[in-house]
């Protein structure tokens, strides 16, 4: 299938595009392209294909849930103006 001048100012209207009278040929081309690229791809048999998610049967690697850090939250509230039982305490915004 190979998209026309009308239909190609269809979808510029449709998308809101402004597209110069001199660019409307090389848009109608690269559009006639890709839609032939779709109708090959939808050409192609594919009954008794089973989807995939991946093309490879590896799983994720995860890395080992271990802490790596230190707890230092107490060193860091002693910076904070108001602390109550290793909460933040902050002026109230909504009434």
């Amino acid at each position: 299938m190979s998209l026309d001048r009308e239909d190609i100012e269809k979808l510029c209207l449709l998308a809101r595009l402004n597209i110069a009278t001199e660019e409307m040929a090389d848009v109608q081309a690269k559009l006639s392209d890709i839609v032939k690229l779709v109708d090959q791809l939808q050409a192609v048999e594919t009954d008794g294909v089973t989807p995939m998610a991946h093309p490879l049967d590896h799983g994720q690697r995860l890395r080992s849930d271990e802490v790596t850090e230190i707890d230092e939250h107490a060193h860091i509230q002693l910076n904070a103006p108001h602390v109550k039982r290793g909460h933040y305490l902050v002026p109230k915004v909504i009434e």
